[in-house]
């Protein structure tokens, strides 16, 4: 009897550890709008939210971000797709920590140290695109477009 409950254990714990991302995360839920995010490391994962989620479209809002660091922040990069209806409208990248090149003030900090920001952040891109759609649309709706 002992035998099978051990070996559904193991086989829960490699279950578990043999999983390779993160699961989505909702920074922010309002009526008409809701952000996601999924880290590209499953080994380090943080805590973000956006204070209401209607600022995001005057281009500086309050975001809450946290985490413990189990890498050395020697490079940095983020990369954020807005994807409406599973298609991708907008991309934007950048290289927010590299040698010698240093744009925040958490480049360069140690495994084991935590990171804490709760303020005003202003995305870099001068327009947000304004997407209409209709869901589902018609034949006609369509071939009017």
């Amino acid at each position: 009897m002992k035998t099978p409950n051990v070996f559904v254990l193991i086989l829960v714990l490699l279950y578990i550890n043999g999983s390779t991302e993160w699961p989505t995360h909702t920074v922010c839920k309002e009526d008409n709008l809701e952000i996601h995010y999924k880290s590209c490391d499953p080994q380090q994962d943080f805590a973000f939210s956006i204070d209401r989620c209607s600022d995001v479209a005057t281009h500086t809002f309050n975001i809450r971000a946290a985490m413990v660091l189990r890498h050395n922040i020697k490079e940095l990069h983020v990369k954020v797709d807005l994807i409406i209806n599973g298609k991708t409208v907008l991309s934007y990248s950048e290289a927010l920590c590299e040698p010698g090149h240093s744009k925040l003030i958490f480049c360069g900090k140690k495994k084991g140290e935590h990171l804490y920001y709760e303020g005003p952040v202003t995305l870099g891109i001068k327009e947000i695109p304004q997407v209409s759609w209709c869901q589902p649309c018609s034949q006609a709706e369509r071939l009017s477009s």
